[in-house]
């Protein structure tokens, strides 16, 4: 016989999806002796927003493939269960000891966006290596700047706050009472949501968010705890934008409901870190000048009302190889870095692929001259995803495709930003559907080459500021001071503390710096990456 407490647990379990991927692959096994590189006075101010990062990327080298098969079949598990997991009460704050919370601030490299003209629209910030898409938003009465992941798959919406003792924090920016006078805090039994290696709960407030030149009251989570994944992205907390509410008010919703926007929806343009960074989302609207032809558009399934999920016709390689994937579901999820399907998709699909090999059919190596697009149908209407994105490349011959055959959701695919980054996304609340255009051919950035004595190629970009148009060329290399912590892991909070040590985890996200080294240098209006 089940307890009465049990039923209820299993009763709460009925809405809300957060799908915040924390999960990247590791490219760089030689990587791990190098650094993620602090600094000072490269940050994020509440006044301008303005964080410009200088990004060292080394060349990526390839994993053996049972090493890889692993990490997926671990990862895509915790996806799973976080797409499954329902509201529950949060479970009283763990004992631990107690140290100084000293004053925190974000100080991760990040490419920024140009400066959009369009109305209600934000620029999109990313971490450099296509991994995570995030806006600058400011809270509370005193405006405070903070990065927020956009995650159509989430339904709540939250950031850390000042009394979080996890690591994660530790060098993220937070928010709580002291920053806004006008933060209400709400008489409910909070938040707890699952995310890898631990649990993100908190407290729920009320406060105003301005973003995108919109401003609205409305409640999200403080957290007070966060897990270890977060130590290894730049953003703060999550914007929840799905269907459905989570333990958080909706924010689509509450702009919506209060007409400060002319529709309920939103629209994506996402960047590729080699690509000048013209990102944007638009609340309420749609940007023409972000693409070329006709958006076409596929309603959402009726039996999945919280989340953005469409049928998919089929996927296949190049103008004329399908693949024969019928009948599927798609989630697009714009917090997930990569695509999954059922394993006998992901071999139908890879089948078509010439010299593509798997040995556990999950993870497939492909020909790292593979140059043909893989493509998806919605509708009747085909949309390509460039080798840029679906090949993960190497210098060893060796690459790896970007689609996992992990049912991460059954009978369903999970397509993430390595398709979003070729469309024009349109995610629209008041007609059910998602609409898809092509994108016009973005600007790359421009590569110039270092001295002799290195190897390092220094990348010029241009970007907007002002309605102005800055081209800086990048400072020669020079010599800066790591962080790196024992056994070649990056430092975390004992870089930013006294006496902290640097965490570390078992976690395939605790491998993402193999293939993130970076470091913030302020300089005038222009993300530089050096590759």
């Amino acid at each position: 016989m089940v307890g009465v407490g049990r039923l209820l647990q299993l009763t709460l379990w009925v809405a809300a999806v957060d799908a915040f991927y924390p999960w990247f692959p590791d490219k760089c096994d030689d990587c791990k002796s190098g650094s993620k590189r602090g600094v000072d006075g490269a940050e994020a101010h509440a006044g301008n927003g303005l964080t410009l990062g200088l990004v060292q990327r080394v060349a990526r080298t390839e994993e053996d493939a049972s090493t890889r098969s692993a990490r997926v079949a671990r990862e895509a598990g915790r996806l799973a269960a976080k797409y499954g997991q329902r509201p529950r009460r949060p479970a009283p704050l763990s004992s631990r000891s107690e140290h100084k919370l000293l004053a925190r601030e974000n100080k991760y490299s990040v490419i920024t966006p140009a400066t959009p003209a369009g109305p209600n629209t934000a620029g999109v910030y990313q971490d450099g290596t296509d991994n995570s898409y995030f806006v600058q938003v400011q809270l509370g009465s005193s405006k405070k700047a903070m990065y927020m992941l956009l995650d159509s798959g989430a339904g709540t919406s939250w950031v850390m706050g000042p009394d979080c003792k996890s690591d994660a924090c530790l060098i993220h920016s937070n928010f709580g009472p002291k920053d806004s006078t006008t933060l209400t805090r709400i008489n409910d039994a909070g938040f707890q949501l699952n995310y890898g290696s631990g649990s993100v709960r908190g407290w729920n407030g009320r406060d105003t968010i301005h973003v995108a030149g919109l401003e609205t009251e409305m409640v999200m989570g403080i957290a007070n705890e966060t897990s270890k994944d977060f130590i290894h992205f730049p953003f703060d907390g999550i914007l929840g934008l799905a269907r459905g509410k989570g333990f958080s008010d909706n924010f689509m919703s509450v702009i919506s409901t209060k007409k400060l926007v002319p529709s309920n929806l939103f629209s994506v343009s996402l960047s590729r870190y080699t690509e000048v960074n013209t990102g944007t989302v638009t609340f309420g609207g749609i940007d023409a000048t972000k693409y070329v032809g006709d958006i076409s558009y596929t309603a959402v399934v009726a039996d999945k009302p919280n989340n953005w999920a469409i049928p998919m016709d089929d996927m296949g390689y190049g103008p004329n190889q399908w693949a024969g994937v019928y009948k599927r579901v798609a989630y697009v999820d714009t917090g997930t870095s990569y695509a999954f399907g059922p394993a006998e998709d992901v071999a139908a699909l890879h089948h078509v692929i010439p010299g593509a090999k798997s040995a556990d059919g999950v993870t497939y190596t492909v020909p790292c001259d593979s140059n043909k697009d893989v493509t998806v149908q919605f509708s009747g209407v085909t949309y390509t995803i460039s080798p840029k994105d679906w090949v993960s490349r190497s210098s060893n011959g060796l690459c790896t495709s970007n689609f996992y055959g992990h049912e991460v959701l059954a009978g369903a695919w999970l397509l993430g930003d390595v398709f979003l980054k070729n469309v024009y996304s349109v995610f629209d609340a008041d007609n059910a559907r998602i609409g898809f255009a092509n994108k016009p051919a973005a600007p790359e950035v421009t590569k110039t080459t270092s001295s002799p004595s290195t190897s390092t190629v220094l990348e010029v970009q241009t970007t907007v500021v002002n309605g102005a148009t800055i081209t800086i060329a990048p400072p020669a290399p020079t010599s800066v001071p790591s962080a790196v912590g024992q056994d070649g892991q990056p430092g975390t909070a004992a870089s930013e503390s006294q006496g902290n040590a640097a965490s570390t985890s078992s976690s395939p996200g605790d491998q993402l710096e193999s293939n993130k080294l970076v470091s913030i240098i302020c300089v005038v209006a222009v993300a530089v990456m050096m590759t």
